[in-house]
């Protein structure tokens, strides 16, 4: 619903034909027709918008506008009713205060509907959110506010510009800057009475920027205050940043995905020719002999020092922890156990445990081993940890970068396979859907190879390597849960099938630990138990994994099942084979403390035409849609701030609008610019009384 306070941008944003951040209808108002954007005015007509005030009534307690919204094709300065391209109800809410929830509130959402118009699938929308207490219910004055886009300037700071290993912006060939519309997880850190955010940038060379934050005291919004782009020459450059974290300790932990197969890119002058490395051999003025695959696929854990007025950030990459398709690192309260996902097809999933709390310098790495306790649906397991040893960032970083540099070949030996069986003392594995291999780890180097060839190693060493899109993962303590995304459940989680033919692919040569009696395009989110084991030495270690909500499909070939749940003809199946009110491929997940709602950001293609953030009620297990996007973009790294100063904020950074789907709508005025910014602010909660 849109509140009275957000009307003033909204009509403003309408008579400049700016992109609109515009909210559901409180009332059942017709969904008009499409939006301004999307039917082409006479020449030199003005878009007009007309605000009638209404009632209170059962939906809207505290008022409402009428807001209208069209061209002036006859240029009478009137918006008259043949001209009415869109309309929406605009509840007020109750005004703004600093005032905290009480400690017994929680905050619910109130699902807003999908996109249906063309106009809505143009908008940010965000659904009502409201303060639960006993019998009093107070609706909460919050919106989707923009930090920054794609291409703001910032001083001199562009955001998102590209560059390369000496500070320079990267050119394309037309002579325009490369600016990134792939922004993605963005960071809020308080330091002292100063607040920062570092946010990250999923390309190829990858991108950092850390803005100082200023928030204000009477309502919690933030803007920018100033800007800085992060020199990463000191860690080797950076590579496809996808979600992250912030660790118990207040830093800002990275993640570069996809790791570079040090087995099969190109080298020399045949990676300027590569698609996959020649994009990020810009970095590096397209010198082929500074191409290092091993550079690359590392959670990077940045760090700032406030105490000056220009800050610091620190950068380092945790050579200890392993080197993976990360989608994310996440820490747990103890400051030691820390999990680590791992995306794509035929991954693990991996349990860091540090040696010291606060400190990702030195560590025991495990791999998970899934051991299959029913087929049906999701799947169910118990769940064993592999140990693939414990290493120091220090062992590790001369063969990255140092006196001790390697490659594939000083690692392992390899053979090739024969009807499908390994020479006598090669292991034969299956991983990262690449199909079997045989290799050999070579003498003394095993520790080199549990770090620099994480998910290999694992695989030779028994653990589970079948895992399909494995995405975000967070933890609630009022469960002792974990909860994993899973954008599909499929090929190697499969038994010897892929979308349920059969398939040699994912389980030839592997373990073939999983054997799920189906699959599901549309994606689930798994729940795990934690618990203390005294060997590993951690409070936090997953036991289990078992199905939580999977989506559900809306055509037939999305997944194994009878139940198909087409969507109503508004929401063309082809646009959306998911059903429209059910997730679509979950990408990263938050659990917002205090208030038992697990937040789920989608990344879909065709699942859902419009991506959407979702609020499961883990009490209830009823899901609201409280956000969605725009056309073809991508949400990504929602994350929960419970307290900063009074206020909490839903981070949300809206990705690459009309780049994965729909391009053909986007008018060419800025509307593919990403967004960072965040939903909110609430009100923060006060401590429960002792």
């Amino acid at each position: 619903m849109i509140t009275e306070s957000k009307l003033a941008r909204t009509i403003r944003a309408l008579l400049i034909g700016a992109p609109i951040v515009l909210l559901a209808a409180c009332g059942d108002g017709d969904d008009g027709k499409d939006g301004v954007k999307g039917t082409d005015g006479a020449p030199g007509a003005t878009a007009l918008t007309k605000v009638t005030t209404l009632a209170a009534n059962e939906q809207c307690p505290y008022g409402a506008s009428l807001l209208q919204a069209g061209v002036d094709t006859n240029a009478n300065g009137a918006l008259d009713v043949a001209e009415i391209q869109s309309e929406s109800t605009v509840c007020s809410a109750a005004s703004a205060t600093t005032q905290m929830l009480a400690s017994t509130a929680t905050i619910k959402f109130e699902s807003i509907a999908a996109p249906a118009t063309n106009y809505e699938k143009r908008q940010i929308q965000v659904g009502q959110a409201k303060a639960i207490d006993g019998e009093t219910e107070t609706l909460l004055n919050v919106d989707y506010h923009i930090l920054a886009r794609s291409g703001d300037m910032f001083g001199d700071i562009a955001f998102g510009q590209l560059i390369n290993s000496e500070g320079q912006p990267l050119y394309s060939e037309d002579g325009s800057r490369k600016i990134s519309d792939s922004n993605e997880f963005t960071s809020l850190l308080p330091i002292g009475d100063r607040l920062f955010s570092v946010s990250q940038i999923e390309s190829r060379p990858g991108a950092m920027f850390m803005m100082e934050l200023d928030q204000k005291t009477e309502n919690g919004e933030l803007s920018v205050k100033k800007m800085w782009q992060l020199d990463m020459s000191g860690v080797n450059g950076g590579w496809v940043h996808c979600a992250g974290s912030v660790t118990p300790w207040n830093t800002h932990l990275a993640s570069e995905e996809y790791e570079p197969d040090a087995r099969s890119l190109a080298t020399g002058a045949d990676a300027l020719a590569d698609s996959y490395s020649a994009p990020f051999l810009e970095y590096y003025d397209n010198d082929p002999a500074k191409w290092n695959p091993y550079h690359l696929g590392w959670p990077i854990e940045v760090a700032i020092d406030a105490s000056k007025s220009a800050p610091d950030a620190s950068l380092t990459k945790h050579y200890s922890v392993g080197r993976l398709a990360f989608e994310l690192a996440y820490v747990m309260p103890d400051q030691k156990t820390m999990y680590l996902t791992d995306d794509g097809t035929n991954v693990g999933f991996y349990m860091y445990v540090a040696d010291t709390a606060g400190s990702l310098t030195a560590g025991t790495l495990y791999a998970m081993k899934w051991n299959q306790t029913s087929a049906e649906g999701m799947g169910k397991a118990d769940l064993s940890w592999i140990s693939l040893g414990h290493a120091t960032d220090a062992d590790i970083k001369p063969y990255v970068d140092g006196d001790s540099i390697t490659n594939f070949a000083a690692i392992f030996d390899s053979a090739s396979p024969v009807d499908n069986v390994c020479p006598t003392g090669f292991s034969s594995i299956n991983q990262n859907g690449i199909g079997q291999e045989c290799l050999k780890v070579k003498e003394g180097m095993a520790q080199v190879a549990s770090r620099l060839e994480t998910r290999r190693y694992a695989a030779i060493m028994g653990a589970t390597t079948e895992l399909r899109k494995e995405e975000g993962v967070t933890f609630d303590p009022t469960r002792n849960k974990l909860y994993v995304a899973m954008s599909e459940i499929g090929r190697g989680m499969e038994d010897f099938k892929s979308s349920g033919k059969a398939s040699n692919s994912y389980d030839m040569g592997g373990n073939n630990h999983i054997k799920l009696a189906g699959y599901n395009k549309c994606g689930g989110v798994y729940q795990l138990d934690v618990a203390t084991d005294a060997v590993i030495g951690s409070d936090y270690v997953a036991q289990n994994m078992a199905g939580l909500i999977q989506g559900i499909p809306a055509t037939t070939g999305m997944a194994t099942t009878a139940e198909i749940a087409a969507n109503p003809p508004v929401f063309n199946n082809g646009m959306n084979k998911c059903n429209i009110d059910g997730i679509a491929n979950p990408d990263n997940v938050t659990y917002m403390s205090g208030h038992d709602q697990l937040i789920i950001g989608e990344d879909t293609g065709s699942g859902h035409q419009n991506d959407v953030i979702w609020a499961y009620d883990l009490a209830a297990s009823s899901l609201a849609r409280i956000q969605t996007t725009p056309y073809g973009s991508e949400t990504t790294s929602p994350y929960w701030y419970p307290n900063i100063n009074g206020w909490a904020y839903l981070t949300s950074v809206i990705q690459h609008p009309y780049g994965e789907s729909d391009g053909d709508k986007d008018t060419g005025t800025g509307e593919n610019r990403a967004y960072t910014g965040y939903v909110g602010p609430f009100p923060a909660k006060k401590a429960a009384e002792e």
